[in-house]
């Protein structure tokens, strides 16, 4: 029974998701673990990974616990940031360039790549409304992240996100303009803030 109490923990300790690898870490062996799985009807919300059954499954921290390189950006970091009202469908993800991204894909994320060396820019974290934390993009890099993809993304997001950025106290502008240069779309954001400041 002394298992079962520190599953409860450990579980407890987790928001009510479990990896096997944390569990195996703890020194529980798996069929013990999947005996209590069985017993507790858990439910298995990605590989490896199990949710109690009165967890409310928070899909963004699944993504990330499912993919550690995975940085939320685009619109899901918006959502994240305030930026937007609209909850994104689909979420959005950033990954190194190499990264096989064909099972995320699979389940209707929205996979970008990037450069190794500017994978970690402007990598920060944020809550998602479950309460857990997860890596994002901050305001900055998400508004240069929008410019480079907006092709592919809604005119009316894209201007509503510029417009509550500017009008945030929060709100960076020097780094901004430094993310801009290192991404080559200093010209663009110009063109848009001298609009708007």
């Amino acid at each position: 029974m002394k298992r079962y109490e520190q599953l409860d923990k450990l579980i407890a300790d987790h928001g009510g998701i479990v990896q096997t690898s944390q569990v195996i870490a703890e020194g529980i062996s798996k069929p013990v673990f999947y005996d209590y799985v069985k017993a507790k009807k858990m439910e298995q919300v990605a590989h490896g990974v199990y949710a109690s059954a009165d967890t409310w499954t928070d899909s963004l921290y699944l993504i990330h616990i499912r993919s550690k390189q995975a940085i939320f950006s685009h619109e899901t970091a918006l959502f994240l940031h305030d930026l937007t009202v609209r909850e994104p469908a689909p979420y959005s993800i950033t990954v190194k360039t190499g990264y096989n991204p064909t099972r995320l894909k699979d389940d209707g994320i929205q996979v970008y790549t990037v450069k190794p060396e500017l994978h970690q820019v402007g990598c920060t974290s944020a809550q998602t409304p479950f309460g857990h934390m997860v890596p994002v993009y901050d305001m900055e890099r998400t508004i240069c992240d929008l410019i480079r993809s907006r092709k592919g993304i809604e005119i009316q997001t894209f201007q509503d996100a510029i417009k509550q950025y500017v009008g945030r106290k929060d709100k960076n502008l020097r780094t901004l303009m430094q993310y801009a240069s290192l991404f080559r779309v200093e010209k663009i954001l110009r063109q848009y803030l001298e609009v708007l400041l």
